[in-house]
């Protein structure tokens, strides 16, 4: 474990400059998962996730000499932000490798902050072999986002404003990926209140720390693939791995269309942009992983917002379309004036609102005088989006459904 009074100092050094975010109770997530949930939202951290706090505690122990030869780190995002806001407060040279698909929104937040970036790899742990080498051969310190003492000390911090907060709780649930943030909530957790459970979760598509945890033994996966870029470690960390089978009592696995339906439900129910690491912990409440704490009260990291809107808007017309809120229909009809008409009028006829159209005639798979009709439609659930189509059989439409 992290000794206590190693986050207790990293907590005194980032204060003032880190903020000191929300723990509030989720009224619409307790009542429909059963458990009293609290949210601990790092999503509203000053870098929009928690990393800020192990990167700042790491550069504030470093040297004088150490701070002048500059900080290089490797990062899919949140880290790498955290690195270059610390090193732009401290004055000092910072480099972050950042992996070549990183989102635009994380490349701009590091630069944000005065940092160089250099994309390589296709994953964190090619960014991490990459940039390791480059720091050995620039002498510039490594600022390691998960397996270093004063970075996982940092994260710590978290823990200890969450107990300070709601004394009683019975379990903290909170992302896992390297291991780094787990590891020092873990470590705090077990030495102030060893009552509460400590729950991982990682995702599906990234497996290695589960898989490790349970085997008791570091193991590396051949491949990650998760909307949960900030948690997408393909290689286990001995150091963490060290920390968390000794501290944490459980972890589960969400996969990434649970995520998804988390992130929606965060951003309409709750109104919180969260990123899909940050929405692990709720996918696990939402989907029933957790269902034996039920009638318990719990606290959950929402570790993360920098989410890539690209993505955010794929996830909101996916749920549409899931939720029975919006349809997309492929109607043919022949193709003569007024058709086209009838066809939208026995929409209106039923309320469902037309926000997309398209007409082709020139398919190679239509009839000659055929036609297809692409619409979209905003809908007001399944038994409405029903309705439609008994109403298309009975007027003898052709039509296939998008899913």
């Amino acid at each position: 474990m992290i000794e206590l009074n190693t986050i207790y100092e990293a907590h005194e050094r980032i204060r003032g400059t880190v903020v000191k975010t929300p723990f509030a109770y989720a009224p619409r997530l307790s009542e429909q998962c059963g458990i009293e949930v609290y949210l601990k939202k790092e999503n509203l951290q000053v870098t929009g996730a928690f990393k800020i706090r192990g990167a700042y505690n790491k550069i504030a122990t470093l040297s004088e000499s150490e701070r002048a030869q500059g900080v290089i780190a490797a990062s899919a995002g949140n880290h790498a932000q955290g690195v270059a806001m610390a090193a732009q407060i401290f004055g000092i040279q910072a480099l972050i490798v950042m992996p070549e698909s990183t989102p635009l929104t994380k490349i701009n937040g590091v630069r944000y902050y005065g940092a160089e970036v250099i994309l390589a790899g296709s994953n964190y742990d090619e960014a991490y072999a990459y940039a390791s080498a480059y720091g050995e051969k620039h002498s510039m310190v490594f600022v390691h986002p998960f397996a270093d003492e004063a970075v996982m000390a940092g994260q710590g911090t978290i823990a200890l404003e969450m107990i300070d907060s709601i004394k009683d709780l019975d379990a903290i649930i909170i992302p896992v990926g390297g291991g780094g943030l787990i590891s020092g909530m873990a470590s705090a957790i077990k030495a102030l209140a060893p009552h509460i459970r400590v729950i991982g979760v990682n995702a599906v598509g990234a497996p290695a720390m589960r898989e490790s945890y349970e085997a008791k033994t570091p193991i590396d996966s051949t491949a990650v693939r998760t909307i949960a870029d900030g948690i997408a470690v393909r290689d286990t960390s001995p150091i963490t791995l060290g920390h968390i089978l000794e501290t944490v009592d459980e972890i589960v696995s969400v996969d990434d269309e649970e995520i998804a339906n988390a992130i929606l439900f965060l951003l309409e129910r709750q109104k919180l942009v969260v990123e899909g690491a940050g929405a692990v912990g709720v996918a696990a409440l939402l989907h029933d992983k957790l269902s034996h704490y039920r009638g318990k009260k719990v606290g959950a990291v929402l570790s993360g917002g920098n989410m890539d809107v690209t993505l955010l808007s794929i996830i909101i017309e996916k749920g549409l379309i899931k939720s029975g809120r919006k349809m997309k229909l492929t109607v043919t009809l022949v193709d003569k004036p007024g058709a086209l008409m009838h066809l939208t009028e026995m929409l209106q006829g039923l309320n469902a609102n037309i926000v997309h159209i398209a007409y082709d005639r020139t398919s190679t798979t239509l009839a000659y005088g055929d036609a297809n009709v692409m619409i979209h439609l905003e809908t007001k659930g399944q038994d409405h989006q029903q309705q439609i189509r008994t109403l298309l059989k009975e007027h003898r439409y052709l039509s296939s459904e998008e899913h």
